[in-house]
Formats: structure tokens, C-alpha cells, sequence
């Protein structure tokens, strides 16, 4: 079973200036515990899908002066990379973690899996009240999957298919006060609840349903 305590410090990491401050305070902090969550859950997507998953943390290689305002772990069934298959994430902001199925722009196949998921959209109705979507990876702001059910939703998987740039999630977003004040076994119960309510959605996105 995997021991991951999440603490004010690893969201704390997100408010520490300059890059290399931020990204030292981020690998000995935060990768650790994302570490320990890849090795969870690539072995329960495995068994839960009967593919082999990889888990890939993010390295944020490109940044040469602006520090991350977010890092996740990624899990994709592929061993080189995630960002072009639908994926999996855990993550943090300074704000919140976040809990995701994620379809971001460097996905080649992405218009037909938004149209796969427009065929799908009482799917949606499915999952749990507390669940959010979003447009753009890069931004903490999401939208409550409750509300967004009648126009939003549509709006959101037409912009993956159509725009160049679209993206979509949709998971769960827990605030800060929230996760700190969760037990390891608790908040290991919530990230499987979520990958569990997750994974028929990620089935429409990669066509297996």
C-alpha cells in the first residue's frame, strides 16, 4: 500500500520564487510522493485495463526562468510519453490537487476522440456531483461538471475537435485544506474512486466502448 501524506509544505513548494529555488523545493518535496503514487497506479491502471501503463512525473525541462505554478505525475500506456495519448494525472497547484482524465493539444488523434465523446454525453451524467472539466491544462480554473452538463460540456469537446489548441479534463479538483486534513489510506480511497469513475470515460476517449 502506498504512504502518501500530503502537507501544506508540497503546496507551499508552488509559492517559492525563482526557477531553481522552486524546482529544487519541487523534486525533494513532491516528487518523492509522486513517485510512489507512479509506481501505484501504473500497476492499478494495468490490471484495471489489461494494457501496460508507465508512469512519467513531470520534468518541466523546457523552463529556463519562469518557475511551475503546477506538477503531476502522468500515467499513459506508453513508455516514452503521455502528451499525445488521453492520460491520467494526479497533481498540484498551489490551491488545490487535482485528479484527471486529460486530453491536452499535442494529442494527434484528439477531434476523433471529441467526437467519440459528444456520441457519449450521458456518460457525463455518470459520474460524481463534485467532479470538474476544463479546457486548458495550464489553468487552475475549472468548471463544476454539474453545472456545465447542458452547454458547457458540448462547448468544451466541440473546441478539442475543432481548435487547434483545445483541450479537455474532467476529474476531480480537491482544495488544499481539503487534502491536508485527508489520511494516506483516505486519500489513496479518493484517487481510486476517482480513476474507477474515470476509466469508462477514458474507454469512450480511446474508443473501447
Amino acid at each position: 500500500m502506498v504512504d502518501v501524506k500530503w502537507t501544506n509544505a508540497d503546496f507551499d513548494v508552488f509559492t517559492i520564487d525563482g526557477l531553481e529555488r522552486r524546482m529544487d523545493a519541487l523534486k525533494s518535496i513532491v516528487r518523492p510522493k509522486f513517485q510512489a503514487l507512479g509506481e501505484y497506479f501504473a500497476g492499478y491502471f494495468s490490471a484495471k485495463t489489461g494494457e501496460e501503463f508507465f508512469a512519467h512525473i513531470a520534468k518541466h525541462a523546457r523552463r529556463t526562468v519562469n518557475p511551475p505554478n503546477d506538477s503531476w505525475v502522468a500515467f499513459a500506456p506508453y513508455k516514452r510519453g503521455y502528451k499525445s495519448l488521453p492520460h491520467f494525472q494526479i497533481g498540484l497547484t498551489n490551491q488545490h490537487l487535482f485528479i484527471v482524465a486529460a486530453i491536452i493539444y499535442e494529442a494527434p488523434q484528439k477531434s476523433s476522440m471529441a467526437e467519440r465523446l459528444l456520441g457519449s454525453l450521458d456518460s457525463f451524467r455518470k459520474l460524481p456531483g463534485d467532479f470538474i472539466i476544463s479546457g486548458d491544462h495550464t489553468s487552475p480554473d475549472a468548471i463544476p461538471l454539474g453545472d456545465a452538463l447542458d452547454h458547457q460540456l458540448e462547448k468544451l469537446l466541440i473546441r478539442l475537435r475543432d481548435v487547434k489548441k483545445g483541450e479537455f479534463l474532467v476529474g476531480r479538483h480537491i482544495p488544499r485544506e481539503q487534502c491536508i486534513n485527508l489520511t494516506s489510506e483516505e486519500f489513496l480511497k479518493l484517487a481510486e474512486n476517482t480513476f474507477d469513475a474515470l476509466l469508462p470515460i477514458y474507454d469512450i476517449m480511446i474508443g473501447r466502448n
